[in-house]
């Protein structure tokens, strides 16, 4: 049996694309950084670098959002755009995990 299909990407610039790309890029590596979640300081040292690399891509991205005109964020759509992208999950490796039971 197929997984359920997922809803369609909502219509985005290609500039919003990649700064949507870049913010989750840097979701993946904070939670792989995340101290409450990591096992391995060479893991996380090795994210940690990637991170500031995505960060600069990340801010050029949304620089040439702004050059471009590409003023204002369209919050719903990107919201949606990271619902189908998976960006709750992600987002959720940055925070603290619950406490364990026991």
């Amino acid at each position: 049996m197929l997984p359920p299909e997922l809803p369609p990407l909502p219509a985005l610039t290609r500039a919003e694309g990649e700064v949507l790309d870049r913010y989750l890029e840097a979701l993946d590596l904070l939670g792989r950084v995340n101290p409450a979640r990591g096992t391995q300081t060479y893991s996380a040292l090795r994210a940690a670098q990637a991170l500031v690399r995505t960060a600069v891509e990340l801010r050029d991205a949304l620089t040439l959002m702004h050059n471009r005109g590409e003023n204002e964020l369209h919050a719903p759509t990107l919201a949606r755009a990271l619902r189908v992208l998976d960006g709750e999950r992600r987002a959720g490796l940055v925070a603290v995990p619950p406490p364990a039971e026991g």
